[in-house]
């Protein structure tokens, strides 16, 4: 039995750092997402082995302990063992302390991606020196103000590429949660509410934007598109949305006093 554990888990762990890993969610666009990538990986690596100890020992329970014909008997009385007890009491704490520890290290380890409510205890190692973007919800829709661009507000986010960014994530009426997901990125929208979340671009690319808590009828349409471009593109693309919107931006509060229109085109 000892044998089949250890044969299943090294082939268990091949296959999880050969095909799983360079597929394991939510991929490495993002320094968050990819200390997510590294996490999902050393936790799966170390469940391995305890589903192969439990598999193997159900299929020797099954092949040994079963009824065979004639046999009426109830088995021998089983007292307990103190050495299987204690390696296993010494084991799962071993593992449950180091989980909690590496799960500590990675929260704090370059912002966590996470919503961190207005006093984020994780900051990414750039310091102050990062693009606010304020992320506001509302029923259907995100709506995305860059404060250091005159407060502009646009109906669709785009970040630079290489930079540090810090969501500031905000609700108009009811709860939702602004994620996106190959950024890493997951935070709560609370109407007066400012939940922080920090993410640290890499290449260019498109990402999927969601709500991922049902808030009404057309949750399952809050859905959109963002995009990381290079600097040059961002400035442009800002320019653009500062003259198109130089109008309406002087007059913005904080946040929007408005719903966009209940957006039933959208369902079709």
């Amino acid at each position: 039995m000892l044998t089949l554990w250890l044969v299943a888990s090294v082939i268990g762990e091949i296959l999880l750092f050969l095909l799983l890993y360079p597929h394991m969610p939510p991929g490495n666009a993002t320094e968050e997402a990819h200390n997510q990538v590294v996490t999902n990986t050393v936790i799966s690596a170390i469940m391995i082995p305890i589903i192969m100890m439990v598999w193997v020992y159900f299929g020797y329970a099954v092949a040994v302990f079963r009824r065979r014909p004639g046999d009426t008997s109830d088995g021998p009385y089983i007292t307990g063992h103190m050495r299987v007890q204690t390696v296993w009491m010494v084991v799962t704490s071993a593992i449950v302390l180091f989980l909690a520890a590496f799960g500590t290290y990675a929260l704090a380890d370059n912002g966590s991606g996470a919503g961190q409510g207005p006093s984020p205890l994780f900051t990414p190692s750039g310091g102050q020196k990062v693009l606010q973007v304020q992320v506001i919800a509302q029923q259907w829709w995100f709506t995305f103000r860059y404060p250091s661009y005159g407060g502009v507000e646009t109906a669709v986010l785009e970040i630079p590429s290489h930079t540090t960014v810090e969501f500031d994530v905000t609700s108009l009426d009811v709860i939702h949660s602004f994620w996106a997901y190959q950024l890493g990125v997951k935070a709560d929208a609370v109407l007066g509410a400012d939940n922080h979340a920090y993410v640290e671009t890499k290449n260019p690319m498109s990402f999927n934007i969601r709500c991922a808590e049902l808030c009404g009828l057309w949750h399952g349409y809050m859905a959109e598109t963002g995009y990381v471009v290079s600097p040059s593109d961002f400035a442009s693309w800002i320019s653009r949305q500062q003259f198109n919107y130089r109008t309406i931006t002087p007059n913005l509060p904080k946040c929007a006093p408005s719903y966009i229109p209940t957006p039933y085109y959208r369902a079709g």
